[in-house]
């Protein structure tokens, strides 16, 4: 499965344990991570400004995710109404990755899911996708 996180889905992977850590880590391990260049920007930037990780550990989390195909931010969006025009470029950037599932903590990206081309989830629901396929194996 291709799998592209939304920032603050990894700035919890990066800043907390729990759920998006475990998740981060699984992803890494059995399925594809896409990472978004607009993505990239925004974690940076969140993890200098809000959470205050020193400039060092924010270089190499952004190595360790370039690791991982990176899209470019697009052109356009995919004008789906998104009142936040940020989230836009996201689900524009997961669709351009050719993601199967967008993974998001932002209520408005969330409520966006119907109007999607692409699954959008949150971290918990991103684990019963993976629990259920788990178990279909």
């Amino acid at each position: 499965m291709r799998v592209f996180f939304d920032t603050n889905v990894l700035v919890s992977a990066f800043a907390t344990r729990g759920l998006c850590a475990d998740l981060f880590s699984h992803v890494l391990l059995e399925h594809d991570l896409v990472v978004g260049e607009c993505v990239l920007v925004e974690l940076r930037r969140a993890l200098r400004d809000r959470i205050k990780v020193p400039r060092r550990t924010i270089e190499e989390i952004d190595a360790l995710l370039r690791d991982s195909p990176v899209v470019a931010t697009p052109e356009s969006h995919l004008h789906l109404g998104i009142s936040d025009p940020d989230d836009e470029w996201i689900v524009a950037a997961a669709v351009a990755g050719r993601a199967d599932v967008l993974v998001t903590g932002d209520s408005v990206l969330l409520g966006a899911a119907p109007r999607s081309p692409i699954a959008i989830v949150s971290p918990r629901g991103l684990w019963e996708l993976l629990r259920q396929k788990d178990r279909a194996k």
